[in-house]
C-alpha cells in the first residue's frame, strides 16, 4: 500500500498574510461605510452634499471655459483656412481644428445633458 503525501501549504507566508489583512481591512471599511449610511440616513450627509456642490461648481466652470475656448479654436481654424494661400496642409489642419473644436464642445454639452438626466432619475 502506497501512502500519498498530502500537499500542505504554509499559510503564514507573507503573501497569504497580506491577502488576509487586505481582505479583512476591505470588509471593515465597507462595513463602516454601509452601516453609517443606513443608520444615519436622515438626509444627505454633509460630505455628500459638499461633494455634489463641488462637482456642480466644476461643471459650471467647465461650461464657462469651454464656450470661449471653442470659439477661439473655431476662429483660429477659420483664419488658418482663410490665410493658407493655397497650402493644402494648412487648409486640412484648419478643417480638422474646426471639426475637432465643434465636436469637443458638443461632447461637453452632451455630458451636461446626460448628467442632468441621471440626476433626475436618481433623485
Amino acid at each position: 500500500m502506497k501512502i500519498k503525501k498530502i500537499n500542505t501549504k504554509n499559510y503564514l507566508t507573507p503573501k497569504y498574510i497580506f491577502f488576509y489583512l487586505s481582505f479583512t481591512f476591505t470588509l471593515f471599511i465597507l462595513l463602516i461605510f454601509f452601516s453609517s449610511s443606513y443608520s444615519l440616513a436622515l438626509g444627505d450627509p454633509k460630505l455628500i452634499t459638499t461633494i455634489n456642490s463641488a462637482f456642480e461648481d466644476i461643471e459650471g466652470w467647465i461650461l464657462k471655459i469651454s464656450t470661449p475656448a471653442a470659439a477661439v479654436a473655431v476662429g483660429t481654424g477659420v483664419f488658418m483656412k482663410k490665410f493658407s494661400f493655397g497650402d493644402e496642409e494648412k487648409i486640412r489642419t484648419g478643417k480638422k481644428l474646426i471639426k475637432g473644436s465643434l465636436f469637443s464642445y458638443a461632447f461637453i454639452l452632451a455630458i451636461d445633458l446626460i448628467l442632468s438626466a441621471i440626476k433626475s432619475l436618481v433623485g
